[in-house]
């Protein structure tokens, strides 16, 4: 059987680098799109044997270089996204409304068999926030120009290489006093970044498409809940105080100021709203993919870099240490 062709735009990120492993051990072929060539090529070719990988450099918004690569592919897959506007054209309503609108219509003339964009969960309820305006702009766009797309809405996606834990995590360690925003109260459902990786392999092997899907992890988990966990993990003890939000709103306006800011205005009105399933779409188990892995157990394999002794406190040497 010929190999399928798998186009991803955002394989460089903690999703790109599984899905991309996931897919060429089962004998598909990988084109992965890249803006720096030079900065991400070594960590994409790592990721799959020889001959089984494509990296080509272009801009995102370089329709005319991306079209190319659509003559020979099968399956397209957008996992591309931000969390917060930058410079240069970095903004929501280009990367996440327009440039799937791009794909979407690319998808349709060059009759490509399925199209994935990875969403987001709970936007429809969070009407305030422009991320998740513009999230939901691109999906309607990308319905709009190729119905037959298939569409993943996760919630909080995590690994060893995520921007959430290990960034709660550093703030916890040098933090002595950390805010509770909305009291702690937001709910999420955290999906492991393999389980997420899982679903997206199944859809691509059983040629699902047409489809909305909330991919969602095995807990539902309050913001001071993962908080109180990933502290219990660290060995660390650090008093957890409810924020005022008219105090979280200027704060998060000074973080805007710095290159990486750690809270935006816009997250913070993001942090309102459960981050869970909304029953108004099928999840992830209801197409036989239940997620299998569970917070505790995945955190517990990395949070080690901010624990006290560094990897001498994991189990292995504790264990040795009692023989």
């Amino acid at each position: 059987m010929k190999a399928k062709n798998c186009l991803i735009f955002g394989g460089s990120g903690q999703i790109g680098t599984h899905l991309i492993r996931k897919l060429a051990k089962n004998n598909y072929r990988v084109t992965v799109v890249t803006r720096n060539l030079h900065q991400k090529s070594y960590k994409i070719k790592t990721q799959a044997n020889a001959g089984f990988i494509d990296i080509f450099e272009a801009k995102i918004t370089d329709e005319l270089k991306i079209r190319s690569l659509f003559e020979n592919t099968d399956i397209c897959i957008n996992l591309v996204g931000i969390l917060y506007e930058k410079k240069k054209g970095n903004t929501f309503k280009n990367i996440h409304s327009i440039f799937p609108s791009i794909l979407a219509k690319l998808c349709k003339e060059y009759n490509i068999k399925q199209f994935i964009h990875l969403s987001a969960l709970g936007i429809n309820e969070a009407v305030d926030s422009n991320y998740a305006k513009s999230k939901l702009d691109g999906e309607t766009n990308i319905l709009k120009n190729f119905p037959l797309a298939t569409i993943l809405r996760p919630s909080i996606v995590y690994s060893v290489d995520d921007n959430f834990t290990t960034n709660l995590m550093s703030l916890l360690n040098n933090l002595p006093v950390f805010p509770l925003y909305y009291f702690g109260k937001t709910k999420f459902m955290p999906i492991h970044c393999s389980d997420l990786t899982d679903i997206i392999y199944h859809i691509i092997s059983k040629n699902i498409h047409s489809s909305i899907f909330e991919c969602v992890g095995p807990e539902k988990l309050s913001f001071k809940e993962i908080i109180e966990k990933l502290l219990k993990l660290m060995g660390k003890k650090r008093v957890l105080i409810p924020f005022p939000i008219f105090l979280a709103n200027i704060s998060a306006k000074l973080f805007e100021l710095l290159p990486n800011p750690p809270l935006t205005q816009d997250q913070l009105r993001l942090l309102k709203y459960d981050n869970v399933n909304t029953k108004k779409y099928k999840t992830n188990n209801e197409i036989g993919v239940p997620s299998k892995k569970y917070f505790d157990d995945e955190v517990k394999k990395y949070c080690y870099m901010w624990r006290t002794g560094g990897q001498y406190s994991t189990e292995k040497y504790q264990t040795n240490k009692n023989v």
